[in-house]
Parts: C-alpha cells; structure tokens; sequence
C-alpha cells in the first residue's frame, strides 16, 4: 500500500499528508531558519500497518536534506524510525542526537 500512495508537502497547513478515500495521515512540521521539526505524526487506524508512516517520515527527512535542514524529532514516532537508521542520524540537529545510538 505505502508503495502506492502519494505523500505532498502542504505548505498552508505545514504537514506532509497521504490520503486515502476520506482519511488523511499526516506529519506536521515546522520551519525556523536552518532547521525543521517534527512535533507530531498521524495515521488514521484506515492506514495502520501499512507502511503511510514511514513514508511520511521520509518524504520530510528527504526534504529536509534536499534543502540542507537540520531535523529536530520532536514527535515519538519520528525519533524512533530516526534512532533504528544511523545513517540518518547526519541530519539530526546536534542538541538532539543523544539518544539516537542503538543498542
């Protein structure tokens, strides 16, 4: 499914979103100079399981490498997909890389 849908950057409302039928997942974001964070993600019960998260999550790590940001993961489930990838971790803002090691 996650392979199908479509993730777009809507700027009015700060978030990237994927829709399906009547339900949107979503992952807000924030702007501030050199940085973007992430403060909340959500996915409709229609798209759990499915994979819309994690393609919500790249699509904004994706854009904020494209434009040189630092990510500040505020938002849980950001963090975790971030801390389980080290080779993401170059994005991460410095203030906020404790944490990220795994075990």
């Amino acid at each position: 499914m996650a392979d199908d849908l479509t993730v777009t950057m809507n700027t009015d409302n700060r978030r990237f979103e994927a829709a399906l039928g009547d339900e949107t997942a979503f992952a807000e974001y924030q702007l501030a100079g050199d940085t973007i964070t992430f403060p909340h993600t959500v996915v409709p019960d229609a798209f759990a399981g499915k994979g819309v998260g994690g393609k919500l999550v790249q699509a904004g790590l994706t854009y904020a490498r494209e434009h040189k940001l630092w990510v500040k993961p505020t938002c849980a489930f950001f963090h975790a997909y971030i801390a389980k990838r080290p080779e993401l971790h170059d994005l991460v803002h410095p203030d906020m890389r404790e944490g990220l090691a795994t075990p």
